[in-house]
């Protein structure tokens, strides 16, 4: 049986009488990588910021490891490392200090420390930079520069917030590439992502959070397959008037002698629809088809994009 890192139960949050969070329910397994996706505004980092110690919850509990947060806190908030989205550090130390600073928190003897770090940097292209300070980095070095912070205790949960937000196409990859070896590793990583094309890429489970409230959650393929939407554009270029009786168990619309075909896997009804296309004696010039992704899950579920 696999055990939870994780475990969020009944969890609720108000800010002056505003409801951030009502009743969630989250579990996070053991060496899982998790996903929690929703717009601004749903109340992630609310959810981060309970489970990191930032923020009193009003009612509910959390366990990490079968741990009470607040009860072992000592224990639970050395399992986990964050990176996140906004920095709140000194911006006058070079960075190599400031990780070594940060690893003295956790109780890493300095020998140690400077053994991890010279890692990390290296790691994460970060070497030539260690004496630089963080006002001088790009926005790139920075996040890289977070995650680095949240790794430098080796910890068993990995949190990050929105971690490739504002940086280019190639570190991006570069990070997710880190990501995947960090999973294979056995760490425990929580994402929040406005990027849906991450999410799907890396996560194993996710959970859809909006207005306060989890309102999906399950393997994105299954989110996708259950919720979504795929499209098949059939070109014709011969049309005979009784192929619609033909195509009445199918939800489609005409376009002159374009059809476009709503399913729910394009890959098992493609054959099927140019089978009965074909049979009645149409031609078939070409057939497009578009497959359906989270993003179509999250819009058909809360009315609205993830970064609307």
């Amino acid at each position: 049986m696999t055990t939870s890192a994780v475990k969020i139960q009944k969890l609720s949050k108000s800010y002056n009488g505003s409801e951030a969070l009502s009743n969630v329910d989250i579990t996070i397994l053991d060496g899982q990588f998790f996903g929690l996706l929703g717009p601004n505004g749903a109340g992630k980092s609310t959810t981060i910021n309970i489970l990191t110690g930032l923020v009193r919850k009003d009612s509910g509990n959390i366990a990490v490891f079968g741990k009470d947060i607040e009860k072992e806190y000592r224990f639970t908030r050395s399992q986990i490392g964050t990176a996140q989205q906004e920095l709140s550090i000194d911006w006058f130390f070079p960075i190599e200090k400031l990780l070594q600073y940060q690893a003295g928190y956790y109780g890493i003897s300095p020998k140690n420390a400077k053994e991890r770090i010279e890692e990390l940097l290296n790691r994460l292209g970060l070497w030539k930079k260690r004496k630089s300070r963080l006002r001088q980095l790009s926005g790139g070095m920075k996040r890289r520069y977070q995650i680095a912070k949240a790794l430098v205790h080796d910890p068993k949960i990995i949190i990050l917030d929105e971690p490739t937000a504002g940086v280019d196409v190639e570190l991006r990859h570069e990070l997710w590439d880190y990501l995947r070896q960090l999973h294979q590793q056995g760490k425990t990583i929580l994402l929040t992502t406005h990027y849906i094309e991450e999410a799907e890429l890396l996560c194993e489970y996710v959970s859809i959070i909006h207005k306060g409230k989890v309102i999906t959650e399950g393997a994105p393929k299954n989110l996708i397959s259950q919720l979504g939407k795929a499209g098949i554009t059939v070109h014709l270029t011969k049309w005979d008037d009784t192929l619609p009786a033909l195509l009445q168990s199918y939800s489609y619309t005409q376009n002159n002698s374009q059809l476009h075909f709503t399913v729910k896997d394009a890959e098992t009804e493609i054959s099927k629809i140019i089978s009965l296309i074909s049979k009645n004696g149409c031609q078939i010039q070409r057939v497009e088809t578009t497959k359906s992704s989270l993003e179509d899950v999250f819009l058909s579920l809360t009315g609205r994009g993830i970064n609307e």
